[in-house]
């Protein structure tokens, strides 16, 4: 039997996964790398580090899985989305990447608008607004700030792209990676040369853009020895980690969600057309689906809330849960079971990295408010979960506010290993929560658009009704939900009277 190959180039390392075309997952392997902060705001990596795990884990994925490299049928490829790799005309890295995360590009946000003629010109063109994360401003970033690197730039890639192109020599890409660069008509599924234009870019540092299933390239014979293949395997687009990740959890028709707590929080819903919010406060982009679309809301710090707090503020559970063996979150999140729902009028807001949905605000900063001396240790804890799960309700309701049905919403990441976060997300949302049998995300979702892009299935869809099915179900508990929907407005409430104090700080720290 066939075998395909997922590889997720994430933030903190990257995955490779081996799964049969019935979707059982034969084995897996992660490497990690650094990432590193040479300013306050910036995020950067060495793409060199990305091409090197990614050997690795494949290497590592045969030899565990025992593993014929002559059944290996197809590689899909994921990763994290935003991300610029700049490479000169001998096809060299020029600087190291600027990541997802990375906040310097607040004054290319507002050059981008105005050369587009305002937000909503903007918006009609590509679908979604200028946000610090995404990849054309962080190229006119190079432009405006390293002049010389610029100049020397001949093609920009996206962290997948830049391992596709390790594995194929190939330059490039697919729709729902794309989208995420503000460069992609989104609507026609092709660059857009009427931005590119206005913000006077040259449309060949652009690679081609493919449907995620289409193979874009196969092994080259250096590839292919470095990591153990024959030559010639073929490589499908594959997509961005959201997209790919909500394959993974079979988010491929309408009325279907996901949300995924993970570092980031994702709230990700399909479409079958355009549907865009003219605030521009959630993001439309293609699916990995062929011909079809999604809407999706972030919560840039949500599981990371919770990592902070135990981090910084969980250290007797942190030793608790070694001497006990077990995970220091399984302690945290027991201890917040202690406290009431909504934590007797203590809140948290999870901007710890500036805020995107709803907000859009690099300057958005985490805040305990409400604090008394009845508060101890559940209600802090308790209150990150809840400011982390009230964000990602933020997202949900944009998207209701689309016209976008939420027929099932399926949890996964952290916040749904645990039974009370997945209880509290179920009564925060006021919607029945689900878990389904594949847990292994946007490497998944790419082993299953390798499968599909090489024949094993007729499309993407066909192979998620074949491989992906729900297994736990969690009801709303009816009388914390109304106590949620009491609480929930005045969380809101909070950015509103903190906004203009969120950029004063801003200021003092620059």
């Amino acid at each position: 039997m066939s075998i395909y190959l997922g590889i997720d180039i994430g933030t903190s390392g990257t995955k490779t996964l081996a799964i049969r075309e019935t979707g059982r997952i034969v084995a897996s392997a992660t490497f990690e790398y650094p990432l590193s902060s040479p300013r306050p705001g910036w995020s950067e990596q060495n793409p060199e580090d990305w091409w090197q795990a990614s050997a690795r884990s494949v290497r590592k994925v045969l030899r565990d899985g025992k593993i014929k490299p002559a059944s290996v049928a197809g590689i899909g490829l994921s990763g994290q989305m935003h991300g610029s790799v700049f490479l000169d005309k001998n096809h060299q890295v020029i600087r190291p990447a600027l990541l997802w995360n990375d906040q310097r590009t607040a004054a290319e946000c507002d050059e981008i608008e105005r050369r587009a003629g305002g937000r909503r010109k903007l918006i009609q063109m590509v679908a979604n607004p200028a946000l610090t994360g995404f990849t054309a401003p962080k190229i006119l970033w190079l432009r405006n700030n390293e002049p010389r690197r610029f100049d020397r730039t001949r093609q920009v890639l996206l962290p997948k792209d830049y391992v596709r192109f390790r594995l194929t020599g190939e330059f490039a890409t697919e729709v729902s990676d794309a989208s995420g660069t503000l460069l992609l008509d989104v609507k026609r599924r092709k660059w857009s040369r009427r931005l590119l234009e206005q913000l006077e870019l040259d449309p060949d540092l652009l690679p081609a853009v493919y449907e995620s299933e289409d193979v874009s390239g196969t092994l080259s014979k250096s590839s292919a020895k470095k990591l153990g293949l024959p030559e010639g395997v073929p490589v499908v687009g594959g997509g961005g980690d959201q997209a790919a990740g909500a394959v993974g959890n079979g988010i491929v028709r309408r009325g279907v969600i996901s949300a995924t707590m993970g570092t980031s929080g994702v709230v990700f819903a399909h479409s079958e057309g355009i549907e865009t919010d003219p605030l521009g406060r959630v993001h439309t982009f293609c699916h990995a689906v062929r011909g079809q679309w999604h809407v999706m809301g972030v919560v840039l710090s949500a599981g990371g809330s919770l990592q902070w707090y135990r981090n910084q503020l969980g250290e007797a559970a942190v030793t608790a849960a070694r001497r006990k063996k077990v995970d220091p979150y399984e302690l945290l999140t027991a201890e917040a079971a202690q406290a009431p729902a909504g934590s007797e009028g203590l809140y948290f807001l999870p901007y710890l990295t500036g805020e995107r949905t709803p907000h859009a605000d690099p300057h958005a900063r985490g805040a305990w408010v409400g604090l008394s001396l009845r508060h101890g240790r559940p209600h802090l804890v308790r209150s990150v979960i809840e400011g982390a799960t009230y964000a990602m309700r933020d997202c949900l309701e944009i998207i209701k506010g689309m016209n976008i049905p939420v027929r099932e919403i399926r949890v996964s990441g952290g916040g749904a290993r645990s039974p009370f976060w997945r209880q509290m997300q179920a009564d925060i949302y006021g919607n029945k929560v689900v878990t389904i049998n594949a847990e292994e995300g946007p490497a998944y979702g790419v082993a299953l658009l390798a499968a599909a892009g090489t024949g094993a299935y007729k499309d993407v869809v066909e192979a998620c009704n074949a491989t992906i099915r729900v297994v736990d179900s969690t009801p709303v508990h009816q009388p914390t939900r109304r106590q949620y929907n009491r609480v929930y407005p005045q969380y809101g409430q909070l950015y509103q009277s903190l906004k203009d104090d969120y950029a004063r700080i801003a200021k003092l720290v620059d």
